[in-house]
């Protein structure tokens, strides 16, 4: 599984960091990414459209980060996308959340390409890998 043929979806209620990352996923070679400013709006488009892969904050308004997962969960025709959770704090009980919700990874920002890097391979191979 080769992140370039990915589509993304960036969810982040700012959209200086959804371009941050948007562009931090271009360098990777991954230029199929959409964005949503709320986990609601994601969670419409992941119903409407195919999605491979998405990128979340954890903090936005609406529909926060860890609801949006547990949504994404607990619909059948999406649970297999991995979700990589992002924060801008690395708090202990939240990345104990994330991993209890079925968060595929873990990311705090300000991150660099190639952290983000790191942790997309890292949870494509783990997908790749029957368990």
């Amino acid at each position: 599984m080769n992140p370039t043929d990915l589509k993304f979806l960036i969810v982040d209620d700012f959209s200086t960091m959804r371009r941050i990352v948007r562009g931090l996923l271009k360098e990777m070679g991954c230029n199929n990414a959409d964005e949503a400013e709320d986990g609601a709006i994601a969670l419409n488009l992941l119903r409407s459209q195919k999605f491979d892969f998405v990128v979340s904050d954890i903090n936005m308004p609406n529909m926060n980060g860890f609801d949006l997962l547990k949504a994404i969960k607990a619909d059948d025709s999406l649970k297999h996308i991995p979700v990589l959770m992002v924060t801008a704090e690395a708090r202990k009980e939240d990345i104990v959340l994330a991993a209890q919700t079925g968060a595929a990874g873990y990311i705090v920002k300000p991150f660099t390409k190639a952290t983000l890097e790191e942790k997309v391979q890292k949870i494509l191979q783990k997908l790749a890998t029957p368990a």
